[in-house]
């Protein structure tokens, strides 16, 4: 049975991979000998800042890539066959969100949301994504075989609760989780299912990974509200996205396409 799991020597590519999730993947899949490249926009002296000494060995490799820019992405894999070949995955997990901390106009109303965030919500979470399934989706298309997997949110799922953020109004500060995050993530939904039939018939399989939020020492107010709000009672932790993953890019889900595999804590359950 562990063999169906088995991900040694397989090149996975990992977006954002500097990122709170992100290292978290990259930890995992190199415990389970993949080869691992790293994408993502931050430079290479951070990039050694962020990673854990004992991860930076022989089987992972960084590139600084733009997944807005076409000739970025390209750079970035053309960097990857030349050490390894083509990639036999991709976990799509780069992504931007307005942060708790962002200016008011970020997190204001919807009727007065910036132009400009939209724009550039979009370009990271929608066009970054199709970028990168038609550049490395497309060389795994060539070689007929291949796993991606599109790192989704809750809120791609079901609107936000902006309930959740009420203490925030409360206490004079007009927050609402804003549009453009959900709008980007529900395009990942049907987008996998484009691919899924598109590249179906070449062996490339594509499903959508759909995660609930993630303890980051968030306000001691939205934990408590967003844990009243989650079936199990918490948010998740870091770590327990991984298993997952390795289910995704692994033969264990050698059938599995055009899904979305929702784990949320039980936050979409009602």
């Amino acid at each position: 049975m562990s063999n169906l799991f088995d991900l040694k020597d397989r090149v996975i590519i990992v977006t954002g991979g500097l990122g709170q999730l992100g290292r978290q993947y990259i930890r995992t899949l190199l415990q389970e000998k993949a080869r691992v490249a790293v994408f993502d926009i931050r430079g290479e002296e951070e990039a050694a800042a962020s990673l854990s000494p004992e991860l930076v060995n022989e089987t992972l490799l960084y590139a600084t890539v733009d997944i807005t820019q076409k000739d970025s992405i390209g750079g970035g894999l053309e960097k990857v066959i030349t050490k390894w070949g083509v990639p036999h995955g991709l976990i799509n997990n780069a992504a931007i969100d307005s942060p708790p901390d962002a200016p008011a106009e970020e997190n204001g109303p919807f009727e007065t949301y910036p132009e400009a965030s939209l724009d550039s919500v979009m370009s990271v979470n929608v066009k970054g994504v199709v970028l990168a399934c038609q550049l490395i989706g497309g060389v795994m298309a060539q070689q007929g075989r291949g796993s991606i997997v599109n790192i989704c949110s809750t809120y791609g799922l079901v609107s936000p609760d902006q309930g959740v953020y009420e203490y925030r109004r409360q206490r004079g500060e007009p927050f609402y989780k804003p549009v453009s995050y959900s709008v980007s993530k529900s395009a990942l939904l049907n987008l996998t299912r484009y691919l899924a039939t598109y590249w179906g018939k070449r062996n490339v399989r594509v499903n959508t990974l759909t995660l609930g939020g993630v303890f980051n020492n968030q306000e001691e107010e939205f934990l408590s509200a967003y844990s009243t709000r989650t079936p199990l009672g918490r948010m998740a932790r870091e770590d327990e996205y991984n298993g997952a993953i390795v289910f995704l890019l692994s033969d264990a889900s050698s059938y599995m396409t055009g899904a979305n595999l929702v784990i949320d804590g039980g936050w979409t359950a009602w």
